[in-house]
């Protein structure tokens, strides 16, 4: 019996039951790699990664492969989306080793926590060029006993590599102003103009990267811009990619048309494409668009919504030991389901006798952008919804993570405002309600992750918190209610005391409460997720415009300047932190609504403006509402105000 069973992860919770002795990432693994001279295996994924779960039966749950592992080693498992402290660290490690990361992602490290040799997944039998696992771990544990010295040379190398962002040294300037008019460049250069997207296969939906066009869209329209946010948003939410009968999207697609995904589906994917789906329907006006938006939001708060409100982490890519079995259909199938709807269902969406995978269909729509579905496919596609409820639903990791959850409040809350949609509203406000409830221990501190069984674990990240202080701050904005931005600035604060860096800017990922590893690692770069720095940039520049409080709107510049020649020099690595200097150097437009004037505060929300912040309900202190009165409407820059309106023509115009 190994250590895994308490854990709060459903990941480590999945291993409890192996035959290897696993421990959670803690001291008491360390102390025993010390005493018994043994060096650590740590294994690093996560519970919707398909490989991750191949490693498991081939090895894991292998009595023989435990044997080996039991004897040679300390034996640690992490689940990388509770500890992406210790994810980030070595995953550095494993790519400044190999040249490439991923999950499963397995490290050899000495008793001080040193990695001298790492890889990803390994085979339970040589193929493909790889070496099974049992030759890796034969391997190392000879290095071990035979070449200490030299394993001890290399990890002293990797401390350095590990080390890389958290040495970076801030620029003397900001980013320049031109720099969300290069990105754009360099996307628009990127761009696939066959089958949208940035790249070539596989294709991930590079959300960021469409929110940055779309800021430059509004900035400046051009019919480049216009062709690129088109062609790539149609493609996805046309493709396979999409669940055209649930609602949301899987991680990536593995070919280059989004036909064929990675079936998972994660809470910050859902997030993150609702709200660019959102913004594309404003600035365009297209339905479809807003239905896209729409039905992913409608996938998270049926399917991911927890009893008291929190939000899981991610659905499993496998459902019965098969990968997508939970979304693929034959055409007899469809034709036994749909009934006299089932014609016009498999033109709909592309159903052949042979299928596009394995065998079977995974549903998308061959005319792409045609989305709004008439009646006869929408009767088809509620039964075959209701079909599909009926199979053995893919693994549900049911933690909350503070995080994810921040993402998808801060899109419900946009959504909320710009539809008018009031379950949306409800939903974010019992979302934020069970956050601070749950995740937060009794100094007001996040927490990093909840589960029903066990509660909240982990201290916080800077992730954690820039996240609250963003959708804190905008459901404060959605709703009126001064609350939520009271609590935005007890997170925001929070933010800056823990984590700052206070020798060259920025945020340091763990706390200065944080238990310390071997280096204090620096989330810089956006990926799948905003970095911790980019998501802190924007959301203090915009708290510091609402509040007037000059400390967050400082702290945001240090990270613009820690980052100035990296997002200048690479600024689609830094899709989210665009924003941030796009709200620099554009500026923010303050609106202050005074009074009970719903029709004023509509006028504000319904369009998209990302450089805005909306003051309005129940009054707080600072200059936004010194002097306001009335039932009005003040414009204002950098707090000082032009006169005030009073009818929704003139507030436009003022716009």
């Amino acid at each position: 019996m190994n250590r895994l069973a308490g854990e709060s992860s459903p990941y480590l919770r999945q291993h409890a039951d192996n035959p290897v002795d696993w421990h959670p990432w803690g001291e008491e693994a360390f102390a025993e790699a010390r005493n018994t001279s043994r060096p650590v295996l740590l294994s690093v994924g996560y519970s919707a990664c398909h490989w991750c779960h191949v490693m498991a039966h081939e090895s894991f749950e292998d009595p023989e492969t435990a044997e080996l592992m039991n004897r040679w080693f300390v034996n640690v498992k992490v689940d990388r989306e509770e500890r992406p402290d210790v994810d980030a660290i070595y995953m550095d490690a494993v790519t400044a080793l190999t040249g490439r990361g991923g999950w499963p992602m397995t490290v050899f490290i000495d008793p001080g926590g040193r990695p001298f040799h790492a890889g990803t997944y390994w085979p339970n039998h040589p193929r493909g060029g790889m070496p099974s696992f049992t030759q890796v771990l034969t391997a190392v544990h000879e290095a071990w006993v035979q070449r200490p010295d030299e394993l001890a040379e290399v990890g002293n190398r990797m401390l350095d590599r590990m080390a890389v962002h958290a040495t970076l040294e801030p620029d003397d300037h900001l980013p320049p102003a031109d720099t969300l008019e290069r990105a754009a460049g360099v996307l628009c250069g990127q761009h696939d103009p066959a089958w949208g997207g940035f790249g070539g296969a596989p294709k991930f939906p590079q959300a960021m990267s469409l929110e940055a066009l779309l800021r430059r869209q509004v900035a400046e329209p051009g019919p480049e811009l216009d062709a690129v946010l088109t062609t790539t948003m149609d493609a996805m939410a046309s493709g396979g990619m999409a669940d055209h009968l649930g609602g949301g999207f899987a991680r990536y697609s593995v070919d280059e048309r989004w036909l064929v995904p990675h079936f998972e589906k994660m809470l910050y994917d859902n997030a993150l494409l609702a709200r660019a789906y959102l913004h594309a329907w404003q600035v365009y006006g297209h339905d479809r668009w807003l239905q896209v938006a729409g039905e992913a939001i409608g996938y998270v708060l049926r399917d991911l919504r927890m009893p008291d409100g929190g939000f899981a982490a991610a659905e499993d890519a496998d459902s019965e030991g098969v990968e997508g079995r939970f979304f693929v259909w034959s055409e007899a199938e469809i034709r036994s389901v749909c009934g006299s709807d089932a014609e016009e269902a498999i033109a709909w969406y592309g159903v052949t006798p042979a299928g596009n995978f394995e065998g079977a269909n995974i549903l998308h729509r061959p005319v792409r952008g045609d989305l709004l579905r008439p009646p006869g496919v929408e009767r088809a596609r509620q039964a075959l919804f209701d079909a599909r409820e009926q199979r053995v639903r893919p693994g549900l990791d049911d933690k909350v993570l503070t995080e994810w959850n921040g993402l998808m409040l801060a899109t419900l809350a946009e959504a909320a405002s710009a539809t008018g949609r009031d379950d949306w509203l409800e939903a974010a406000r019992q979302n934020a309600e069970f956050l601070l409830g749950n995740l937060r221990n009794a100094d007001g501190r996040w927490m990093r992750s909840w589960q029903s069984e066990v509660g909240a674990r982990h201290l916080g990240y800077a992730a954690d918190h820039a996240a609250m202080v963003d959708a804190l701050t905008r459901l404060g904005e959605a709703t009126g209610e001064a609350r939520w931005i009271d609590e935005a600035v007890r997170s925001a604060d929070l933010l800056i005391d823990l984590f700052t860096d206070r020798v060259n800017g920025g945020f340091f990922t763990t706390g200065d409460d944080a238990e310390k590893l071997v280096t204090r690692p620096k989330d810089v770069m956006d990926n799948a997720q905003p970095s911790a720095n980019s998501l802190a940039a924007a959301a203090l520049l915009r708290l510091g415009a609402l509040t007037g409080d000059q400390r967050y709107t400082d702290a945001a510049e240090t990270v613009l300047r820690l980052l100035g020649r990296l997002v200048a020099a690479h600024p689609t690595a830094f899709g989210h932190l665009l924003g941030a200097v796009d709200l620099l150097h554009t500026g923010i437009t303050e609106v202050v609504v005074t009074g009970e004037r719903p029709e004023l505060v509509a006028a504000v929300q319904s369009a998209y403006r990302p450089n805005l912040v909306l003051a309005w309900g129940e009054p707080r202190p600072g200059p936004l509402w010194d002097g306001r009165d009335g039932d009005r409407a003040w414009v204002c820059r950098n707090f000082t105000c032009n006169a005030p309106v009073d009818d929704v023509e003139a507030l436009l115009a003022e716009l």
